[in-house]
């Protein structure tokens, strides 16, 4: 603790009051959530944000306490192919690899639930630090699910409402998990997420920061254009795909939207086990997780659900 922190801190005490840590004091003495205001980081000026972890829990949200929980074991599988991919230790090796778009082919598959914990659960990594950019912006969903009341964000850094990255971040009270909100209301928030603008700022998140992977939480493939011009700009996408709900169909029309040379995973959400499989009968929130990697494994055009063609691993 530096010897302004320590001053703090002793002024504080005297006054009854909680002493205020900056970021590199929380990155040493670790992560012990208790306070659920926001508090100013003494580096920046800026607020920090404290997640609403007890109305998180039951939603299935990821959080800091989780550790051995079969939601944080399957995701824990989901994002190490990503990070490998990342590091150039996977079977392909593509640009901007660090940059991953989740994506469905229709709203209520999972793909907010499925950006948020797989940013969390690479959060908990020691050496990665996580962007997690709320890029549905006709139905803006993963900030606000998070506490996140921040009106400026991304459509304002694009449209130049907002010229400097830092006045848009929301730092949080986890070190290395930065939130991006989608932004005010725009008449042309679709025009501009595909504009080349928004490929400037892609390429942007890609270098700043040689650590950190970036989750983009994006429109629905099958509604909203710009989804399949962004994800040119990103090296991985993972489409959630939600069982017995997305015929196979519908996923091959929304697969067809993407570049197939790139690196496309099949994350089965909403899956329930048999009866008979007692190895899910702890899984308390309902999901499940099937992945498929690789563009050579689309399903077949029918109308089966796609939990028979990627059951559970």
């Amino acid at each position: 603790m530096s010897t302004i922190e320590k001053s703090l801190a002793k002024r504080a005490a005297q006054q009854g009051e909680q002493p205020v840590l900056a970021d590199s004091t929380l990155r040493q003495e670790g992560f012990k959530p208790k306070s659920r205001t926001p508090h100013v980081d003494n580096q920046s000026g800026s607020d920090i944000h404290c997640f609403p972890w007890d109305d998180l829990r039951p939603l299935g949200i990821l959080t800091p306490n989780t550790k051995r929980s079969q939601l944080a074991e399957e995701y824990r599988q989901i994002k190490r192919p990503l990070l490998m991919n990342i590091d150039k230790k996977g079977a392909d090796i593509v640009d901007n690899a660090n940059l991953i778009l989740v994506t469905s082919a229709l709203p209520r598959e999972g793909k907010t639930f499925s950006a948020i914990n797989l940013a969390m659960s690479i959060a908990m990594e020691r050496d990665r630090t996580v962007l997690l950019v709320d890029g549905d912006v006709a139905k803006p969903t993963a900030a606000k699910r998070l506490g996140i009341k921040h009106e400026a964000g991304l459509l304002d850094l694009v449209d130049g409402s907002s010229t400097k990255m830092s006045d848009v971040l929301v730092r949080t009270e986890l070190p290395n998990l930065r939130i991006l909100p989608a932004g005010r209301p725009h008449d042309r928030a679709t025009e501009l997420l595909a504009s080349e603008q928004m490929a400037q700022f892609m390429s942007e998140f890609s270098t700043r920061y040689p650590d950190r992977v970036v989750i983009f939480d994006s429109p629905p493939l099958l509604l909203a254009s710009e989804t399949a011009v962004l994800s040119s700009c990103v090296g991985q996408i993972v489409m959630v795909v939600a069982a017995e709900q997305t015929s196979r169909h519908t996923a091959n029309e929304a697969l067809a939207l993407l570049d197939r040379e790139m690196i496309i995973g099949l994350l089965l959400n909403k899956y329930r086990p048999s009866l008979g499989n007692r190895s899910g009968s702890g899984y308390g929130y309902g999901y499940g997780y099937g992945y498929g990697y690789g563009h050579e494994q689309s399903p077949e055009p029918d109308s089966a659900p796609i939990a028979q063609q990627y059951p559970t691993a």
